[in-house]
């Protein structure tokens, strides 16, 4: 959440975020209100964490208890979001390795990968895929022929792709839901992204397997992905007397 400024550089512009991070002025608005009625109280990770389980139960998603207390960062860092933050173009087996890093398994990477649901991400970042994967001059082979035809029509020829800023949804089937399609899409080989693709293309992953359980399953999927947000949301977090409760989401308190 927190800008750049004269002295610090913010995670915003690390390369995994540039672009793509939306939603600020809604967590704004609820900063606002909150610090009208009980200033000091409501740190800004508090409510990107209660944010992120309404928003996912809004759409038809399960919901999950939050656990609250955590206080905010007096600093970020584009370097560690650049080095730690798992990349569109990614292989399994370094996603594995960011996740188990901070304590996820590789159930949670499969079950958080089921975000994917909703959003959308930049024809740039699938061009590669469409045209000239890893420097073959082919498009990538684990992308289904007939989504290779949708997406060519959709982002443009390999210049205009490579560069386009239109954004394509992440689940083909039902965009604005929150629903188990994205893994039926993955086994379809309809994956938008190089890291959907390989939970289900990677030869002997163990996520192939929770692919399929999920695509069949959408109560399962559910359970797993609230189990996994906990254990996300306890990652290391800002307890008293560290940290601080930020006025401004966007600043440090002076």
């Amino acid at each position: 959440m927190l800008d750049d400024t004269a002295t610090a550089t913010g995670e915003k512009n690390a390369r995994p975020n540039r672009n793509s991070l939306r939603g600020f002025e809604v967590v704004d608005a609820i900063k606002s209100r909150l610090e009208s009625k009980c200033p000091g109280v409501v740190s800004c990770a508090d409510i990107l964490t209660i944010a992120a389980r309404d928003a996912v139960s809004l759409v038809k998603g399960p919901s999950w208890d939050v656990k609250l207390g955590r206080r905010d960062s007096l600093s970020a860092s584009t370097s560690a979001a650049n080095s730690a933050l798992p990349g569109p173009f990614e292989s399994l087996a370094a996603i594995n390795a960011k996740f188990a890093a901070v304590g996820l398994s590789e159930q949670d990477v499969a079950s958080l990968s089921g975000a994917h649901t909703l959003g959308r991400a930049r024809c740039a970042l699938v061009a590669p895929r469409l045209y000239n994967f890893s420097g073959t001059g082919q498009p990538d082979p684990t992308l289904s022929t007939s989504y290779l035809e949708v997406l060519r029509a959709f982002c443009g020829p390999p210049a205009t792709a490579s560069t386009s800023t239109v954004l394509a949804n992440l689940d083909v089937s039902t965009p604005d839901v929150f629903d188990n399609k994205y893994y039926q899409n993955l086994k379809a080989s309809n994956g938008l992204l190089v890291s959907d693709q390989v939970l289900f293309s990677t030869p002997g992953a163990a996520t192939v397997g929770l692919v399929n359980a999920f695509a069949a399953n959408q109560r399962a999927f559910f359970v797993a992905f609230a189990r996994s947000m906990v254990k996300m949301g306890d990652i290391s977090p800002l307890l008293a007397p560290n940290g601080q409760i930020r006025t401004n989401c966007h600043f440090v308190n002076a």
